[in-house]
This record gives structure tokens, C-alpha cells and sequence, in this order.
């Protein structure tokens, strides 16, 4: 009889359909230890980044900000995440992941320090520019290092950890940047995140233990990254400025929509020429990878998008402070948090990951589409709802899609296979913060335009004090709408409201395609194994397939070839 353990290297491939349904795997030792640096890795790049989200409004305001600079200082962040994404993912597949990762939170940690020194908007931005290369390590490596130590099919079983650190983030950090920006100033939400940082870097070198990788030639591809680089800055500087600093049909429109297309062209030559690209282009063979790029790019959008301007809803177009703004968007994270962590459980427990999609990209267009319909008088309540689909929709496809490319990747290529889906979510969601934010400013001036009657004689009885805030509404700086005089601030909030619903609009159409591109992804069962015994086991072919069509793959299955076998025993 033949060994098959002896034909795939002593690592057998366990069948995705070997056990019951509902079966749970068993813990492997030591994965939750190794998880806890992983975890306090992403906490304090969560935090870092959620503490200052209510107070941006604050922030911008005190350095002189208009709705530009607001959502560059946003979108500097986002650039820098999804140009360095891929570039992280392909380290990973080259150098240690651990002294990777330790390295993106050191940057992360101390460009999020030096923006809390910053005295003008382009100061902050060139440093939330900085952070966002360190976000783009910790998104990649966090879900290349889950994929080394935690199977696809096991990995919903932890997700109750993730869960919680989400929960503690993306809750507790927007609560506590409120606080600390109404009791200290909005300077202190930038240094928050160091202690936790120090204390994530002594426990990663003492607790994630990641199997050793052979060395190889390591060949870095420069030329991608400045084409990569150039393309997508130059379709977003275009996408911010165009219809304020120049016409949408312009010279500039011209040349930086012509230089996007040509960097984004030669990217793409350069890229099946070199022998270690950094996006491999033949990613997109697969029906898998490319439908869940598509679906991630209209989840970057919904995330960050609605994310960064329903902070700003909450302020101006509701008058909250930044500590209420954190508490009234609770209702989005507590769909994002249930739904990821539900779903991952069910996910694990019964192996069926499309259903569980299905729904959530439904969610995604449904909490969409009920945002854009918003004003500043909307019972809060059904705002809380359409936030709560929102967040479930999010919660339900973020992390799963990267899960389903994952689990058909090749298992030499899994970090540039789930950075891909992660840069180009990250891409989807700095283009949607750009034109969200670019709607905005548009209808928000053209709205300011037609109250203008309502705004002189609301300013007019005001007198002196009236004098002065006129001459600083017209500066362009985005008004605290909170401070502003009674009658006022019931015009601005009008405003503004109409606006920010007006920009979530943008979100819909590109949900919808989402949503598509969810139903005709291929339904493959996951895997249970991690990417190191997919690796190992590899030339037998059987890390991706049940035991029963391996034992059919193999070549001598007749009396004759079994009798020569026992012969030669």
C-alpha cells in the first residue's frame, strides 16, 4: 500500500470535509500567546488613529483648516497606507515578519507623536502622511502573521479576541479623544498611544514566535514603487483640487489625469517584466482575488469614509462636542464589532463563509444609501440604525474577504496575496475620503451661496461680534459650528448636514458593485491549515485538497502497480 504520509513529506492535508459540520477545531498551543503581540500591535495603531477622529473638526479649526486641508489630513494617511501596503506585503515574503511588524509600529508610533507638535496644517499633514506608512505595515503583516499561525477555517474562533481589542479601540478611542481634547487640548490624543506602544514591542519580542522562513535572493522592486507612488497621488491631488484651485475641464485636469493614466500604464509593463513585482499581476488569474479586490475596494469606501464625515456630521450638523460625537457613533461600531464577531464564529463552526457576504454586502448598500438621506433634524434613532447596518455590512466583509483570498493563495505568495486585497481597500478608501470630501466642500460652498440672505441678516444683528465672524466664516476656515451664535448655527448645521448626506451618496453605486462582485465569487471550502503546512506540504499537492482527491491524483492505483510497491518493499 502506498505512503501517502511519506509522498507529502510527513505533513498529511486534513480534509475541509473530514470532520462534522459544526465541528470545532481544536486550539493549537501557543497560538494565543503568539496572538497577544499580534493584538497590542493593532491596538495601538487603532488607537492611535480613532483617538483623534473626534477631534479632528477641532484641530483643523485651531491650525487654520479648511475643508481641504481637513480631508488631506485625512487622506495623507490613507495615500500613504495603501501605496506602502503592498510594499510591506512583499517584505513579508522576503525578510522576518516579526522585526517587520515591530519596525511598522516604531514609525507609527513616532510620526503619530511628532504630529501632536504640529503648528500648521501642512506640518500635520506630512506627518499623518508618515503615520499612514506604519498603518500600512501593521495592516498587511497583522493579516499575513494570522495566516502563518491560525488556519482559515480556525480562525473565526478567535476572532472574540480581535473583537475586543476593536471594541476597546474603536470605541474607547474615540470617547477618550473627546475627553482628553475637552480637558487638556487635542495635542494629548497624538501621545496617548506611546506607553501602549512600548509595552506592544516588549511583549511581541517576548511572545510571537513565527517559524523560521528560508532565505532567498532579495530583489526589491523600486521602479513599482515610485510608478505605484506617482499614479494614485496624482489622480487624488487632482481629485481634491479639482473645481476649487482649477476647473474640473483644465490644463491640470489634463495633466494629472493623463499622468495618473501613464504612471498606472508603464506600472503595469513594469510589473510583468521584473521577476519579483510588487503586485504580481497574475494575482488576477484567479476569479477569487480579483472579485474580492473589487468588493474591497466599495468596503475601504463605506469604512473610511463615512467613518471620517459622520464625525464631522456629529459636530456640525448636530452640534455635538467632540466627546459626544464619540458616544453618538457607537452605534456604527457596535454593528461593525457583533457582526465580525458572530459571523467569524459561525464561520468556524460550520465552514460556510458566502451566505454570511451575501448579507453583509446587502448591508453595506442598505446603510449606504439610508445615510444619504440624513438632514440635521433626523431623530437620532434612525441615524443609530442606518450607522448600525452600516457597521454590520462593514464588520461582515472586511476582514472575511481577505480570509477567502487567503484560504486558494499560493502559500509563497501570501503576502503580497493579502496585502493586495488590503492596499487596494485601503486605495478604495483614500478615493473615497478624496471625492466624498471633494462633494462636500462643492455643495457646501454651494449651499453657503444660497443662504447668504439668511447668514448677513442672522450676522447683522449680532453687531460687532457679528463683524468678526463674518470676516472668519469668509476666510474659508471650517467654522465650529458648536460656538456659532443661535441663529447661526441652525443655518450652518443645515448646511452642512445637507452636504456630508450629499457626499455619502458617492458611496452607493460603488456598494452596489460590491455587492455583485460578492455573489460570483467562488464558494471554496476553507482550509484547515496554516500557511506554513500548506508550504510543507506542498509537493505533494494536498494542502488544498481532501484526502480522497489526493489519493486519486496519484498515478499508480491498479493491482499491478500495488504489487510492484510491495515488492520493493
Amino acid at each position: 500500500m502506498v505512503d501517502v504520509d511519506q509522498l507529502s513529506g510527513g505533513q498529511m492535508a486534513a480534509p475541509a470535509d473530514a470532520a462534522p459540520a459544526d465541528a470545532r477545531p481544536a486550539h493549537r498551543p501557543g497560538v494565543v500567546k503568539a496572538l497577544i503581540g499580534l493584538l497590542l500591535g493593532m491596538f495601538v495603531s487603532m488607537l492611535a488613529s480613532t483617538v483623534v477622529s473626534t477631534s479632528l473638526p477641532v484641530i483643523v479649526h485651531d491650525l487654520d483648516g479648511d475643508q481641504a486641508a481637513y480631508t488631506w489630513v485625512v487622506t495623507a494617511t490613507l495615500l500613504t497606507t495603501a501605496i506602502s501596503t503592498p510594499i510591506w506585503g512583499k517584505l513579508a515574503d522576503l525578510f522576518d515578519r516579526k522585526l517587520l511588524i515591530q519596525i511598522a509600529i516604531v514609525i507609527f508610533v513616532l510620526a503619530t507623536a511628532a504630529a501632536g507638535f504640529s503648528q500648521n496644517p501642512e506640518t500635520l499633514i506630512a506627518f499623518r502622511a508618515l503615520q499612514g506608512v506604519g498603518a500600512g505595515g501593521l495592516a498587511a503583516l497583522s493579516q499575513v502573521i494570522m495566516a502563518d499561525i491560525i488556519s482559515p477555517r480556525e480562525r473565526g474562533r478567535y476572532m472574540g479576541l480581535f473583537g475586543a481589542v476593536m471594541a476597546v479601540a474603536t470605541i474607547g478611542g474615540p470617547l477618550l479623544g473627546g475627553v482628553i481634547t475637552d480637558a487638556f487640548g487635542w495635542r494629548w490624543n497624538f501621545f496617548v498611544a506611546l506607553p501602549v506602544a512600548v509595552a506592544a514591542l516588549i511583549i511581541q519580542q517576548r511572545t510571537l514566535h513565527l517559524p523560521k522562513r528560508p532565505s532567498r535572493a532579495v530583489r526589491i522592486d523600486y521602479v513599482g514603487i515610485v510608478l505605484l507612488s506617482a499614479a494614485v497621488s496624482l489622480l487624488l491631488v487632482w481629485v481634491t483640487n479639482a473645481g476649487t484651485s482649477f476647473d474640473w475641464w483644465s490644463l491640470p485636469t489634463a495633466l494629472m489625469v493623463g499622468g495618473s493614466a501613464l504612471a498606472t500604464l508603464v506600472f503595469i509593463v513594469a510589473e510583468l517584466r521584473t521577476p519579483e513585482p510588487l503586485i504580481p499581476l497574475r494575482l488576477f488569474r484567479s476569479a477569487t482575488f480579483t472579485l474580492a479586490v473589487i468588493a474591497s475596494i466599495a468596503t475601504g469606501i463605506s469604512m473610511f469614509g463615512t467613518t471620517v464625515f459622520l464625525s464631522q456630521y456629529m459636530q456640525m450638523a448636530r452640534g455635538a462636542t467632540p466627546t459626544e460625537a464619540g458616544i453618538m457613533t457607537i452605534p456604527m461600531i457596535a454593528g461593525l464589532l457583533l457582526a465580525s464577531v458572530i459571523v467569524g464564529a459561525l464561520i468556524s463552526r460550520h465552514g460556510h463563509w458566502k451566505p454570511y457576504l451575501v448579507v453583509g454586502g446587502i448591508l453595506l448598500t442598505a446603510g449606504s444609501a439610508l445615510l444619504s438621506t440624513i438632514h440635521y433634524d433626523t431623530p437620532f434613532a434612525l441615524v443609530s440604525l442606518y450607522m448600525f447596518l452600516l457597521g454590520a455590512g462593514v464588520g461582515m466583509t472586511m476582514q472575511n474577504l481577505v480570509l477567502v483570498v487567503q484560504n486558494t493563495a499560493d502559500p509563497r505568495e501570501m503576502g503580497v496575496a493579502s496585502s493586495g486585497v488590503t492596499f487596494f481597500r485601503s486605495l478604495g478608501g483614500t478615493i473615497g475620503v478624496s471625492v466624498m470630501g471633494a462633494a462636500l466642500a462643492s455643495q457646501a460652498t454651494t449651499l453657503t451661496g444660497e443662504r447668504q440672505g439668511d447668514i448677513a441678516a442672522a450676522l447683522s444683528d449680532l453687531g460687532t461680534q457679528g463683524a468678526t465672524l463674518a470676516q472668519e466664516l469668509q476666510s474659508g476656515t471650517i467654522p465650529q459650528v458648536a460656538a456659532l451664535p443661535e441663529a447661526l448655527r441652525v443655518i450652518f448645521e443645515d448646511i452642512y448636514a445637507q452636504a456630508i448626506a450629499h457626499s455619502f451618496l458617492i458611496a452607493v453605486p460603488v456598494a452596489i458593485v460590491s455587492l455583485i462582485a460578492i455573489v460570483f465569487l467562488p464558494n471554496t471550502p476553507l482550509n484547515r491549515m496554516t500557511t506554513t503546512e500548506r508550504i510543507h506540504a506542498g509537493e505533494a499537492d494536498l494542502a488544498t485538497v481532501s484526502t480522497s482527491t489526493g489519493m486519486n491524483a496519484l498515478p499508480a492505483t491498479g493491482r499491478t502497480t500495488a504489487s510492484r510497491v510491495a515488492r520493493r518493499r
